[in-house]
């Protein structure tokens, strides 16, 4: 996690100018847009702030004012600065506001009492400041993994799922540890029920799997930040490649694997048919398949593998 300094002037906001209310998310000026796209792209925030009259100043107000779901499920701490209360009068007027927006803030604080911190007008931080910077860094990374879900959940890319509160998404290279996990879970049973080690999904590294993430178009399906099923594709040709489709062992049977597949079709408009393959021996599979309209290619198995296929309706 990378941490990015940003001074609220160099953003050169108005007093909030914009028509509709930054719950909808539509913006009209330029500089709200590129405020959004700061915010919207952020995990979490540190909030530098002095104390004005027992509260905020209006310019840090205004900032937060401006937008929406853009803060949603985001971690935000605290480095406060003034003079009998070292800023945390401010602090606990900002929490107000950010815990409506939802905003989520953190425990940790660094609190600057100006007379303590300045010798002949200049700030000497000691190692007390020092080591609390650090306590609060090392907050913000894990409450920010933490509510990573519910901030995927939010977003506009993401797809309800089939089972309460699950969503899909598309996996990135950065998902090459559970989708390691994923596979050896599920390909354990594929490789007893085919009497065979020699299936690449269980022996891939995470390196490997990041490699190939990289590559196809793979859906993820999440909830509460456990990957409960994959399944990606690629085109080649007139054909729609569909592979590692996958569902957690306990949860079989609900139908994910079903609204996997479902999605993963969804890729194959303007192709003739989609193809996908499994072990010979997997009956379970090869039944879910031939029930979604697969049927087996010519040839049968090929070295303990079935190839089948299903023609893309015009």
């Amino acid at each position: 996690m990378a941490l990015t300094p940003l001074a609220l002037g160099d953003m050169q906001l108005p007093f909030l100018d914009e028509e509709e209310h930054p719950s909808t998310g539509i913006y009209h000026r330029a500089h709200t847009r590129r405020w959004s796209a700061i915010v919207d792209e952020a995990d979490g925030f540190i909030v530098v702030t002095p104390e004005y009259n027992y509260g905020m100043p209006a310019t840090l107000k205004n900032a937060l004012d401006y937008l929406g779901p853009e803060w949603a499920w985001k971690p935000v701490g605290f480095v406060s600065y003034g003079n009998t209360s070292a800023g945390t009068r401010a602090v606990q007027h900002a929490k107000q506001v950010m815990t409506t927006l939802r905003l989520v803030p953190l425990g940790s604080t660094v609190a600057i009492r100006i007379a303590d911190a300045t010798r002949e007008g200049r700030f000497h931080p000691g190692a007390p400041f020092g080591d609390a910077a650090q306590g609060l860094l090392a907050e913000l990374v894990r409450v920010a993994h933490a509510l990573t879900p519910l901030r995927e959940r939010g977003r506009a890319s993401a797809v309800a799922g089939p089972v309460a509160g699950s969503y899909a998404r598309r996996l990135t290279p950065g998902d090459a540890p559970q989708v390691t996990v994923l596979q050896r879970c599920c390909w354990a049973e594929e490789a007893v029920a085919n009497s065979t080690l020699a299936i690449p999904a269980l022996h891939e590294s995470p390196h490997e799997v990041r490699t190939w993430l990289a590559d196809w178009h793979a859906t993820g399906l999440w909830q509460d930040g456990r990957l409960l099923g994959m399944v990606r594709t690629r085109r080649s040709g007139d054909d729609l490649n569909v592979g590692r489709l996958a569902v957690v062992p306990d949860l079989r049977g609900l139908g994910l694997g079903r609204w996997l597949l479902r999605m993963a079709e969804s890729a194959g408009q303007g192709c003739r048919r989609i193809v996908l393959s499994t072990g010979a021996a997997s009956s379970r599979n090869i039944t879910l398949y031939e029930s979604q309209g697969y049927a087996p290619l010519p040839g049968a198995a090929d070295d303990g593998v079935v190839h089948l296929a299903k023609t893309v309706r015009a």
